[in-house]
Formats: structure tokens, sequence, C-alpha cells
């Protein structure tokens, strides 16, 4: 079996990542690699490059990471991790947060390549609550 697509959470609350991640993982699955970075370095509110970092590695695999960041300086961490470290394989979905991270892990459970598991991140924004 191939490896899938890893999947990052990046949120400035830790509680928040931990608790999409519980959430996007149960309704996904145990194979996809799904990792946080939540928080500064010392447990604020905020984002850090070097938990985006670890995150990064933690959740390759081999086919890819998609990141699926919170708010605007989760944004600008995140770049700036991929542009000390540049990584083709690794994609930052336009998405909501939670909404995005669970078709993400869910389509990446599927078998699906980076390229799908992004679009599939980034098309839930458009699915109706009502």
């Amino acid at each position: 079996m191939t490896s899938s697509v890893g999947i990052v959470l990046v949120s400035h609350s830790a509680e928040l990542a931990r608790g999409a991640r519980a959430l996007a993982g149960q309704i996904g699955s145990e194979s996809v690699p799904l990792a946080v970075a939540g928080g500064t370095d010392e447990g604020g509110i905020g984002t850090s490059y070097e938990l985006v970092r670890a995150a990064l590695e933690e959740a390759d695999r081999g086919a890819g990471v998609v990141v699926l960041p919170d708010l605007g300086s989760s944004v600008l961490t995140t770049r700036t991790v991929l542009e000390d470290h540049p990584r083709p394989d690794v994609r930052i979905a336009d998405a909501p947060f939670v909404e995005g991270a669970v078709a993400a892990v869910v389509t990446a459970a599927s078998g699906a390549g980076l390229d799908a598991v992004t679009r599939a991140a980034e098309e839930a924004r458009h699915a109706d609550k009502l």
C-alpha cells in the first residue's frame, strides 16, 4: 500500500488544533498522517515557526502534505517555513479550518493524491450546512 498524503493543521490555539485533529481523525482514518502546530512555543495564543516545521516533518510519509491554517498569521508562518525550507510537495489550502480538515482527511484516506486532497479541502467552503 502506498503512503497517504499527510495533513497539517496550523492554529493560533493548541486546543483548537488538537480538537480539529481529533474530529478529523475520527471521521477520516488512522492511516492518514495528521499533525498539528497549535499556539506558540510557550503554549500561548499565536503561531510557531518551529512547531510548523516539526508538524510538516511529522506528517510527511512521502506522498506530500496539505497544510490547513486557521487565520492570517498562521498562513504567514507556514509560508516563511516553506520559503526557508522549500518543499514542492507541500500545499497550503485556502480552506475552512474544520470542514477543510475533515474533507482533506477523508479524501487522503481514499488514496487520493496531493492535488485532489488540496482541492477537497478547498471545496469544503461550499458545503451547505442548512
